[in-house]
């Protein structure tokens, strides 16, 4: 897995969680303590995934401010004053390649994955959002896609609803279930794509991937999926946010396996 490239999207303005990403981007917004991003990257890290390129867009310099420093970040530091700066650290150092490039501020999404093109520098690579993380087996999931050789394999989840069902016949309640499992498979990201994904974009920054590009892959039959029945979650709200964070400081955070 080591040199399968991770791209990350991280660009987006996250208005949903304004009183977070006013002054953050979302994938910088903390869960325990660390930003989203590194959970997301760490998850992969454990699979065996070593390169990382985050396709960047609002405020991008509080990405390259905290993986400048990194180090600083995840150690013990001494400092001696009036002399050379010494430094202790308390950590086993990363082996990560990250790239963190600059994809445009208001760019969409496909054109984002296009403008990371020169960075991928493997015949098959992996995708995913810098607000979700997971349970998702990457091992299987890569044996999934070099199986069937298609153009591209997305994760499909099947998410949690919101409310309660309510069976009822004439006003009498025939059966009521507490949140029941939907049977409807959607987008969970974490994305397995051959290079030539990117024949189907463009740089233009309204270039979308969802709407468009992966309709017109699924139409020519080259799109799988790769059904996951455990744990997902997002950050879109600070509802989310704040479950997220309990979870992971309860010690129960699915996603924690490293």
């Amino acid at each position: 897995m080591k040199n399968i490239p991770v791209c990350i999207l991280c660009g987006g303005t996250g208005t949903r969680m304004k009183e977070q990403t006013e002054f953050i981007p979302k994938p910088m917004v903390p869960v325990g303590g660390q930003p989203m991003v590194m959970h997301i990257m760490r998850y992969y890290a454990h699979f065996g995934f070593r390169k990382f390129i985050l396709a960047l867009g609002y405020k991008q310099e509080a990405f390259k401010e905290y993986f400048f420093h990194l180090d600083l970040v995840r150690s013990d530091t001494l400092i001696q004053y009036g002399s050379q700066t010494h430094l202790t650290y308390e950590c086993k150092p990363l082996d990560w390649e990250v790239v963190l490039a600059d994809t445009g501020e208001r760019t969409m999404k496909g054109a984002r994955l296009k403008r990371v093109e020169r960075y991928v520098g493997a015949e098959t690579f992996c995708m995913t959002y810098g607000d979700a993380v997971s349970d998702v087996d990457l091992q299987a999931l890569m044996e999934f896609h070099r199986g069937h050789g298609k153009m591209c394999t997305v994760t499909g989840i099947h998410p949690a609803p919101r409310f309660g069902e309510i069976h009822q016949q004439e006003g009498r309640v025939l059966s009521f279930t507490e949140k029941p499992e939907n049977g409807q498979l959607v987008n969970g990201g974490f994305f397995v794509f051959n290079r030539r994904i990117f024949d189907y974009l463009t740089a233009d920054e309204w270039c979308d991937l969802e709407v468009g590009p992966l309709e017109i892959v699924a139409q020519k039959g080259e799109m799988m999926v790769y059904e996951h029945r455990g744990w997902w979650g997002c950050m879109d709200t600070i509802k989310e946010m704040a479950e997220l964070d309990v979870l992971w400081r309860e010690g129960r955070a699915p996603w924690k396996v490293w």
